[in-house]
């Protein structure tokens, strides 16, 4: 790794951070208030942290509200506009394979540092302190729904589509949207009255994004200091190896195989790309949701110059299939649990954690909670007890909020490499507004 391209992205970082510095102080002053909260106990801590809970979800929900208005309306624009079969081919394959690359690279990377640093040693006296009657719970119902691959993937084909969207269940909707674009791009000009409908549904969901937005820095503040109020800094120390085995090899995507990765299948800087996304990865660290950090994900990308062709089509479905921090923490969290039990690892072992961590990462929903619970997959006949399971996964949800914020950041920055990558490939890039961020249009 270059050493000045790293010095670059830091440089870009902090201009981004500069230009959205409200979202930065709401984050830091999250952080501060939080711990202050949670160190000074008084009568009204319960009240204030009621209020916090409160601010955030309304929040994170007011930007869920445009999600899948966002989600069908970019994809019926983008196939339509791409219109033709075999380029939309083209696009499809090489965002699986570009996703494909990343995500095996992360789990590998996952479990290299897993069992070189072996997080879980010696961690079964805080399963067995920290686990949770909610959280086991949870962890049941998930595993008797999601213990079967199979199972899973019929999920994918929704019987009622309008069930799926009353659920908000994103994979079936995708599954659903790109047949019915597929089928309007096939159909001709007849399909103008149906796609003009959506383009006009997509420029008004992405103004409410805009007036959301103004938002964004009390919700991500009261988001984070609802977090560190909760658990307060006791909880870093008792597992530090574990997050320092996470906060590492989301630093090496972010800041090693990202920019190396564009550098070999484009010419889009990775320190640019990361300035002009500076506002989607703050909110998808304060929200710890993909999903609801979607709708800023595609306005920072199609206001700093990726065509709406390809941002339309790419995005929506790299934040509902594609998630790379997801894929390494869970292959991170399963080898943690087996160290901490004590069962032997072998190569074979740990190539099918990687493979299953790979599969069940598709399958999360994009908000706070899925990647976890989609471990019951992967431990599936690891050799663990249900009560070892139960207990492991109640301890792992304790400080889930905490591991979110920083995978969903790595998931978010990872659609937008890819979605660059690809409007590079197509020439479907503005590079004179990419790499001129005082030319930005702000996103309120």
């Amino acid at each position: 790794m270059n050493f000045n391209l790293l010095m670059q992205i830091f440089v870009a970082l902090g201009l981004g951070v500069k230009r959205n510095w409200h979202i930065f102080a709401g984050i830091i002053l999250g952080i501060v208030f939080g711990i202050l909260m949670h160190t000074f106990q008084t009568a009204y801590n319960n009240h204030i942290l009621q209020c916090l809970v409160f601010v955030g979800q309304v929040f994170i929900r007011l930007i869920q509200m445009v999600v899948i208005p966002l989600v069908v309306s970019a994809i019926i624009i983008g196939v339509t506009s791409i219109g033709d079969n075999r380029q939309l081919g083209k696009f499809g394959k090489k965002m699986i394979i570009y996703y494909g690359i990343i995500t095996s690279i992360a789990v590998t990377i996952g479990a290299v540092l897993a069992l070189i640093f072996k997080p879980g040693m010696g961690a079964a006296q805080y399963i067995t302190e920290n686990a949770a009657l909610s959280a086991q719970e949870l962890v049941r119902n998930a595993m008797a729904q999601q213990g079967n691959i199979l199972n899973l993937i019929l999920d994918f084909i929704p019987r009622n589509p309008f069930a799926s969207f009353a659920t908000g269940n994103m994979v079936s909707i995708i599954v659903f949207v790109l047949l019915f674009a597929i089928a309007l791009a096939k159909v001709g000009d007849i399909n103008r009255p149906i796609v003009s409908f959506f383009e006009s549904v997509f420029a008004a969901t992405m103004k409410v994004t805009d007036w959301i937005m103004i938002l964004a820095a009390p919700g991500v503040f009261a988001l984070t200091a609802s977090v560190v109020a909760s658990f307060g800094l006791e909880i870093f120390a008792s597992i530090s190896k574990y997050l320092l085995v996470l906060f590492l090899g989301f630093s090496i995507m972010l800041f090693i195989v990202y920019p190396i990765f564009l550098k070999v299948f484009s010419k889009v800087s990775a320190a640019m790309l990361y300035s002009a996304v500076a506002e989607a990865l703050m909110v998808a660290f304060g929200t710890a949701s993909s999903s609801a950090t979607l709708p800023l994900t595609i306005a920072c990308c199609e206001k700093r110059g990726i065509s709406h062709k390809i941002a339309s089509f790419v995005l929506p479905l790299g934040a509902t299939l594609n998630f790379d921090g997801t894929a390494l923490l869970q292959t991170v969290a399963v080898i943690f649990l087996t160290q901490a039990y004590g069962i032997a690892l072998t190569p074979l072992l740990v190539l099918q954690i990687a493979v299953l961590a790979i599969i069940a990462s598709s399958t999360c929903a994009g908000i706070p909670g899925a990647g976890l619970i989609t471990i019951a997959l992967i431990l599936n006949g690891m050799g663990l007890s249900p009560e070892q399971l139960v207990a492991g996964f109640a301890f792992l949800f304790t400080i889930e909020r905490v591991t979110d914020m920083m995978r969903t950041l790595v998931n978010v920055a990872s659609d937008t490499v890819v979605v660059a990558a690809i409007a590079d490939n197509e020439n479907e890039i503005n590079y004179d507004l990419l790499n001129n961020p005082e030319g930005y249009e702000k996103i309120s």
